[in-house]
């Protein structure tokens, strides 16, 4: 059985496991409002700027050419910007698997401390069923890491996919400004 101490102390780690937790999402959430003002103010300062090109230009030809000048710039900014928020997120969410991974691994960890103390305590011929019991934990063990291998797989290919992405956009957009 367990005490109240084990339960306390039980109480208080899941305490500073979810303040640790919440630090973590703070964190994330900062970085990405400091993420957008500095693009805000990016956005207004240049087109602040271009605001007065356009207001400058001579022709219709030069307004063209400055329309056209806009564009590759804005696609490149929107790529950086999405990898900035895209690496923001992704780091806050290992961050959180990782704490998630560690409770779980310690869960793991006194169930089968709990098993073993129970096999230890078992009446006689019940070693069948403890063994049926030992077999059932090992295999979500393995289940749970196949479960963790898998998510971390898809993960990358996921990021390899925003990648490729972000570079096909990019290089898009400065062919299309090319041909102009």
């Amino acid at each position: 059985m367990l005490t109240a101490e084990q339960i306390m102390a039980s109480h208080k780690a899941n305490i500073e496991t979810l303040f640790g937790l919440t630090h973590k999402a703070f964190e994330g959430v900062e970085k990405l409002v400091e993420l957008n003002v500095q693009a805000t103010k990016a956005a207004l300062a240049e087109t602040a700027n271009h605001t007065q090109a356009v207001l400058g230009a001579k022709d219709a030809q030069e307004l063209l050419a400055l329309q056209a000048g806009l564009v590759q710039p804005l696609a490149e900014k929107t790529a950086a910007y999405s990898r900035h928020l895209y690496d923001i997120a992704s780091a806050a969410g290992a961050e959180l698997g990782k704490t998630f991974e560690d409770q779980a691994a310690e869960a793991q960890k006194k169930f089968a401390g709990l098993v073993d103390s129970a096999a230890k305590n078992a009446p006689a011929g019940s070693e069948t069923a403890v063994a049926a019991l030992k077999s059932a934990v090992a295999a979500a063990n393995t289940a749970f890491d196949s479960v963790q291998k898998a998510v971390k797989q898809a993960g990358d290919i996921a990021e390899a996919n925003f990648n490729n992405v972000a570079a096909t956009a990019v290089n898009a957009t400065k062919t299309a400004t090319k041909k102009r």
